[in-house]
């Protein structure tokens, strides 16, 4: 693990780089801004360390070009004297983490360790992304499509799959899935185009929220409901409020956060999400290794489980490749403290090699395909 440690302090670089080389990290020390960007310029880093009060180049001047050449990696910025406008700043342009000195050295190989581990995720969802192959592309102009939504919405139902976990041959939750009996609505990704172009997302989402809350009623004791959020849903105040539906059941509900859509839009991303814990819900990152690359549903959204998107299982036993991506990616979240979740089963092969490389989860075809009714399935 390589960390680019920068700091115009002698004593703290050599402090820093003695605790952070402890870890068995190759550390490379600068104390200049200017310095240090020549050397994010020639190689990678897994993390780099800043400070923010420096001569020359300042710790927000030196992120900033940091970002010009290097979207992914976490900077930690660090600072002796705090303050409000700097640590807005440094949300701005994407610091990882911003720490007041002086740091203790437990917590400074704390963040570090997660640092370097969320660097590496980042790499390896770029080349799930390469195997996940071309996105969907969006739907034609439908005649009459706000009347052809309405009526997908008066039509609409949900669907329930189980994701059990294998090991114990147990259910553990149920994904809850949108499904709608109008023809032209009957893709959920062609309802939630619709609703995307008429902006009624926000009516949408409450109408599935509610929906699932009182099919909720129906399921088994003890297993977890899987929601899927589309990012617009986080902008909506009816999702926080402690009355809304699924609030009064939030210590059952695990809401699934899609990494195909980017969450650039969405305000204050961090506080919702611990305003959403608060409330009991867990958070997923859905669609890992085929939506937006990088280190942004990981470091904002802090989720406790990964689903790994179907492009990286389809034909996981035959695809060194795709195992290689797997084991890395189930390592990481091991040491994010997640549980992996690999969804689109269809095989006993892929169940299996999937199993030998740790999935906590399985979801598919081959255990049960998505019902009106909480189904059990084939285990």
């Amino acid at each position: 693990m390589s960390v680019l440690l920068v700091d115009d302090d002698v004593a703290i670089l050599r402090a820093y780089k003695k605790a952070l080389a402890s870890l068995g990290m190759t550390v490379e020390t600068t104390g200049s801004g200017e310095d240090a960007i020549e050397l994010v310029k020639s190689r990678s880093f897994e993390a780099i360390l800043c400070d923010i009060s420096m001569p020359g180049m300042t710790g927000i001047e030196f992120l900033r070009n940091v970002r010009a050449h290097d979207l992914d990696v976490p900077v930690i910025l660090m600072t002796g004297e705090p303050n409000l406008e700097s640590a807005i700043r440094a949300v701005e342009y994407g610091a990882f983490r911003y720490l007041t000195k002086p740091i203790e050295n437990e917590e400074l190989r704390a963040v570090a360790t997660r640092a370097t581990g969320l660097r590496k995720m980042a790499d390896l969802k770029r080349e799930a992304m390469a195997l996940a192959g071309p996105r969907r592309p969006r739907l034609a102009e439908r005649i009459a499509l706000d009347v052809r939504f309405s009526w997908g919405m008066s039509l609409m139902w949900i669907a329930f799959q189980p994701i059990v976990a294998w090991q114990d041959r147990s259910v553990f939750g149920y994904e809850a899935l949108l499904r709608s009996d109008e023809p032209l609505m009957a893709n959920p990704a062609d309802m939630l185009d619709a609703a995307e172009r008429l902006e009624r997302l926000h009516e949408l989402g409450r109408a599935v929220r509610a929906s699932i809350a009182t099919k909720a009623l129906e399921a088994p004791r003890r297993v977890k409901l899987f929601v899927n959020l589309h990012s617009a849903d986080l902008n909506d105040d009816d999702l926080f409020a402690v009355t809304a539906p699924l609030s009064r059941i939030a210590d059952r509900i695990v809401l699934e956060v899609t990494e195909r859509a980017s969450l650039h839009r969405v305000t204050n991303l961090s506080a919702k999400v611990t305003q959403l814990e608060s409330l009991g819900f867990q958070i997923a990152v859905d669609d890992l290794g085929a939506g937006y690359a990088g280190l942004t549903s990981f470091t904002q959204l802090e989720p406790t489980i990964a689903k790994l998107d179907m492009s990286l299982v389809r034909g996981v036993d035959s695809d060194p490749r795709r195992q290689s991506v797997i084991r890395s990616m189930k390592k990481l979240c091991d040491e994010l403290n997640m549980l992996v979740v690999a969804e689109g089963v269809e095989t006993v092969a892929e169940r299996d090699a999937l199993a030998e490389l740790g999935c906590d989860l399985l979801q598919g075809y081959l255990f049960a395909k998505p019902q009106r009714a909480f189904e059990q399935p084939k285990l």
